[in-house]
């Protein structure tokens, strides 16, 4: 179902893109535009441009570009009809209601959230005012929880006899106060529990701030009651999507291009008050892809810090496994590991911000060498060991989507096992004397192809594969109509091949007037060489090559003139270059 073009429209008129941006850029005037750092990249220089004008954005650092509707979705995670309703509500419209279906969602969703905060805002209350409640404060106070922490996460506390269940019924339907999860019937007393009763209460809300489920801790030692539980699913919640505390966290982004990832909501507030604010924490289950992929729409890098027992490593073990799935080459992944028995809640307690941070920096590992470290503490030096030690790494390298992490994954992997085999050291070890005695006849042969240019190598491969067979191509000359050359020496070589070809019965390489010297640069450093010693010499896979070499070097065309266009882009902002841009980056694409 789609928007009316003229419901987007008034939005769009009544809210200039600078005034929605502005909420999580801080922008300056520039002539007619702004200016400021980019949201979707850790930057020193501003590189974020705003033109009220033309009605877009524009990030030069990572070719982000959009209206008020893109922006609101990638900063904030949204879907398209989620930032229309909010942006609408900053507009002062009403929200755009569709079929009778997505009608009674929308009032679902209405009540949900009103009870909601009717239910977080009248325990929050109760904590910081109820007299009776000093126990609890008390408890606060002893895990080093001030006022300030429980009014910034809204932090409450459910009575064990609460009485909030007779308020709500008298506004809200009992459909609806069981939809929430806050409630569930009890048959053997026949009366409706409070499932959070004689619990703090944490609120996790949505990106936008609302709450929309809670997470609850017992403060007294009980044998046969969990000490955290969590908001059942519902219509509106899903543990496996959010995390607590998100919605602050993100805001950082644009400062910081790191975030920690940990356990519970308690490390979370310890963290925050003693100055890291920049942590969010899972919802009780096992770290999702989902979750990895809304921490990569923010931040570089993800720090996973667990307790430090054998459950919160087991916790990170799996986390490990299921979070490697999403690694990106822009993106990275750490753990790091606290001291026995500490928590971050508790560590960052004993040791303060500035040991937290610097014991973070030392200590934090990358994903794939924590993955690799813990099985090979599995493993016996035997090759049976081995060899299921092996065929883990493998499995798990399989299952990350990113061809190229995947591939640079399994080849750590792989030179770490090999280093187990003291066989297979020794030869690597032969190998690389044999590598120092050859090294000195390359030398020479390396300095001169470190000043050659990657476009001067295609160029050669081309013109190497031409002249060593100039009967073939001159009988199929069309082949070579599109042939894009971009040095001044190697356009010439190769017009005048063409152009004898063109006019002369059968040629030989001796015809050309070329200087010998470029020819046997040619012949040296051409790479095309070392794949035809492969190759049968077929007239097909001569064809096929000269094929991939003429879109490699039509690439490097367009990604010069899509280096120019974003040269131009910069200066003039112009739509219409910035439509030529995407469409020579589709072409780039297709090739």
């Amino acid at each position: 179902m789609k928007y009316p073009k003229e419901y987007l429209n008034e939005i769009k008129t009544r809210l200039k893109v600078s005034a929605v941006v502005s909420k999580v850029v801080s922008l300056k005037k520039r002539g007619k535009e702004y200016i400021g750092l980019s949201p979707f990249k850790n930057e020193k220089t501003p590189s974020f441009t705003v033109n009220d004008e033309k009605e877009f954005y524009h990030c030069f650092a990572t070719s982000e570009h959009g209206n008020i509707f893109d922006f609101i979705m990638k900063t904030q995670n949204l879907r398209f009809g989620e930032a229309v309703k909010y942006l609408a509500n900053i507009a002062g419209m009403q929200p755009y209601l569709f079929s009778k279906q997505d009608e009674e969602r929308e009032k679902k969703w209405k009540k949900y959230s009103e009870i909601f905060k009717e239910y977080v805002n009248f325990y929050h209350l109760a904590l910081l005012k109820n007299e009776k409640h000093f126990n609890v404060r008390n408890y606060l106070k002893d895990r080093s929880i001030n006022k300030d922490q429980v009014k910034k996460f809204k932090i409450g506390f459910v009575d064990e006899k609460p009485n909030i269940f007779e308020m709500l019924i008298k506004d809200f339907n009992l459909d609806d106060l069981i939809e929430t999860g806050l409630f569930y019937f009890d048959e053997k007393k026949n009366i409706y529990i409070e499932r959070f009763k004689g619990r703090l209460i944490f609120p996790i809300n949505n990106i936008s701030s609302q709450p929309i489920a809670l997470g609850g801790r017992i403060i007294k030692k009980s044998d046969f009651l969990a000490k955290y539980i969590n908001s059942p699913e519902t219509n509106f919640f899903r543990k496996g999507s959010h995390l607590y505390n998100l919605d602050f966290a993100r805001k950082l982004s644009n400062k910081l291009d790191h975030v920690y990832l940990v356990e519970g909501y308690m490390d979370v507030v310890g963290l925050s008050k003693n100055g890291i604010e920049n942590a969010v924490a899972n919802l009780g289950t096992a770290l999702t892809t989902k979750q990895i992929l809304t921490l990569n729409q923010f931040f570089e890098n993800i720090i996973i810090c667990f307790d430090g027992d054998e459950s919160g490593y087991k916790a990170a073990l799996r986390a490990a496994e299921n979070s490697i799935i999403e690694l990106k080459p822009e993106k990275k992944i750490f753990f790091l590991f606290l001291p026995n028995n500490e928590d971050p809640d508790s560590f960052i307690n004993k040791k303060g911000k500035e040991f937290f941070t610097d014991f973070s920096k030392q200590n934090k590992i990358p994903i794939h060498q924590f993955i690799f470290n813990h099985f090979k503490k599995q493993t016996e030096n035997n090759p049976s060991s081995l060899a299921i030690f092996d065929k883990k790494l493998r499995s798990i390298a399989s299952t990350i989507k990113d061809d190229y992490i995947k591939k640079y994954v399994l080849e750590y992997f792989l030179e770490k096992i090999s280093d187990l085999s003291p066989h297979t050291s020794q030869i690597k070890k032969n190998y690389k004397t044999y590598k120092t005695k050859s090294l000195d006849k390359t030398k020479k042969y390396f300095k001169e192809s470190q000043s050659i240019s990657s476009v001067e190598l295609k160029e050669f491969s081309l013109l190497y594969l031409v002249m060593n067979n100039l009967e073939l191509l001159q009988k199929n000359l069309h082949l070579l109509e599109n042939a894009k050359l971009f040095t001044e020496i190697n356009k010439q070589i190769f017009d005048k091949i063409i152009s004898r070809m063109k006019n002369d019965g059968q040629i030989k390489i001796d015809d050309f007037d070329i200087d010998i010297q470029l020819i046997d640069k040619i012949n040296k450093f051409a790479p095309i060489k070392h794949i035809l010693k492969n190759k049968s010499g077929k007239d097909s896979e001569i064809i096929e090559l000269l094929d991939d070499i003429m879109r490699d070097l039509n690439n490097y065309d367009l990604e010069f003139r899509i280096q120019e266009l974003e040269s131009k882009f910069s200066k003039d902002l112009s739509e219409a270059t910035f439509n030529e841009l995407k469409e020579l980056k589709k072409k780039q694409n297709i090739n």
